[in-house]
């Protein structure tokens, strides 16, 4: 069974070509609703169509390849295919941004430009997902990132315009950080000379294990920053804060992804002796982001910084999971990334509809919504007992193959931090179970709250769609892990 990845990327410049077309301003809420359902249907067929080439006994590393010259005297090709891993992450996004549509369906300000905007941050991370080149890799980084100026500084709330140029300026030295490491890996992946972006040409080289060490740094920092790694994630709660609904969803969902992704695909595959060497110094600010985004969130009252601060704790796991380089680790360290990205979108997407209501994030100022929001409320209960990690959940699947894997290492180095790790889970119930009794029950804080409304129709296509692939995964979640550890095996033999 074939599968045209360029598709990936057809539809989403078809929808905005649509949107553009588009002469009533609120149509083009349905002409993204419809393009990003087709996008849906995509993935999953995307997923069906990998599993066949599997079970057909294709054993090949990356599945359904096209590799067209872009620029030829520099050997820049636009290379794409996909293993496991990336399908995992593709169908994510495409879960994510079929539900931030959805999520930003009454918004009245300028919906044309948003969807427009909106979609192209998601063409930009369908792209990153099916590169196999790094140019083109990097390439697709930035078209993912630099929308994010816009949709947060225009229609964000808030310290919007701080918080979109913040936001801005980190990514953008990250990303002068990273094209360095990406360039050093360049110059140094063929030895007479005939240097290539192709990963999977690189992967059957050895980089000098001097110019690993030198730029394995730039790459683990470079994809670090927007996976919100210590102490460059200050930029992550303002974002969140200030971003509106379906941005936040996507920004935490998917985008905070990329880091991990590429952090594993480059870094860890094409310089794994370099990744063994200096995971130790890395581990120390990753088990301190661990520890200090959970410590953090208890102490906020916002509910978006609540969960801005617990995607940095959370998505730290991803991290801490990739620097223990154990195949059972690793294998949750990708968990997670899916994981966390459906939690938190459910997080964020709940979130923006309380406040579309009360018009208030101050956890103090609510109490009693259970009555008034049973729908609402219900699913924010679902979605803390997922971020806790309990069990039945997709939360508690990833976690715990991350410690269990961690706990592969009997050095006591390790082992502390792994400790450090668990315990930020303990604080996770905390503030989650905190913010559940405080604003949802109890007697209605404002009569005024007696008029509120539980929620829509397509409101309820957000948070059922999410709870179900949290659940699913949590109950089921064989198919996902197989297909990860299948894919971590090239990598795993470069150690």
């Amino acid at each position: 069974m074939g599968f045209n990845l360029n598709l990936l990327l057809i539809i989403p410049m078809m929808t905005l070509a649509g949107i553009l077309i588009t002469k009533d301003s609120g149509k083009a809420r349905v002409v993204a609703a419809i393009g990003m359902s087709v996008q849906l249907l995509l993935v999953m067929w995307l997923w069906v169509a990998f599993a066949a080439e599997r079970n057909s006994g294709n054993e090949a590393e990356v599945l359904f390849l096209q590799d067209y010259i872009w620029f030829k005297s520099l050997n820049i090709h636009y290379a794409i295919g996909v293993d496991g891993i990336s399908v995992g992450m593709i169908v994510l996004t495409g879960v994510i941004i079929f539900t931030g549509v959805f999520a930003s369906w009454t918004l009245k300000e300028l919906p044309k430009e948003f969807f427009m905007w909106l979609i192209l941050l998601s063409t930009g991370v369908f792209g990153f997902f099916i590169s196999l080149d790094m140019f083109t890799l990097f390439l697709f980084f930035e078209i993912a990132v630099i929308p994010m100026y816009l949709l947060i500084g225009i229609w964000g709330t808030g310290r919007k315009e701080y918080a979109a140029m913040k936001l801005t300026l980190m990514l953008m030295g990250a990303s002068a950080i990273l094209i360095v490491g990406i360039l050093g890996i360049y110059f140094n992946s063929s030895p007479d000379g005939n240097w290539t972006f192709n990963i999977l040409e690189i992967s059957k080289t050895t980089i000098p294990l001097e110019a690993q060490m030198y730029f394995f740094p730039f790459i683990f920092i470079g994809f670090g920053v927007i996976s919100a790694l210590f102490p460059f994630h200050t930029w992550s709660p303002d974002g969140h804060a200030s971003a509106p609904t379906a941005v936040s969803m996507l920004h935490a969902g998917v985008l905070m992804k990329l880091g991990g992704y590429g952090i594993l695909k480059v870094g860890i595959y094409l310089l794994p002796e370099a990744a063994t060497a200096m995971a130790d110094f890395f581990l120390l600010f990753v088990g301190i982001g661990v520890i200090y985004g959970a410590l953090s969130a208890v102490m906020q009252n916002d509910l978006k910084y609540i969960n801005a601060y617990s995607s940095v704790s959370h998505v730290g796991l991803i991290l801490f999971g990739l620097l223990m380089l154990t195949k059972t680790a690793l294998t949750g360290a990708v968990l997670q990334m899916i994981s966390h990205g459906l939690i938190t979108a459910l997080f964020f997407g709940l979130i923006g509809m309380i406040y579309s209501r009360t018009h208030t994030r101050i956890v103090g100022e609510m109490r009693g919504l259970l009555k008034v929001m049973p729908f609402l409320s219900a699913a924010y209960v679902i979605a803390g007992l997922a971020s806790l990690g309990l069990p039945g959940f997709s939360g508690f699947v990833a976690e715990i193959t991350i410690f269990i894997g961690a706990f592969v290492h009997v050095e006591t180095y390790y082992r502390v931090f792994t400790v450090i790790a668990v315990a930020s889970i303990v604080v996770a119930a905390v503030y989650i179970l905190r913010v559940i009794g405080k604003m949802l029950m109890g007697e209605l804080k404002d009569e005024t709250y007696k008029q509120l409304t539980d929620a829509s129709w397509h409101e309820k296509v957000v948070v059922v769609t999410l709870i179900l692939c949290i659940t699913a995964i949590g109950m089921a979640p064989f198919a996902l892990t197989e297909l990860i550890r299948s894919s971590l095996e090239p990598i795993m033999m470069r150690f």
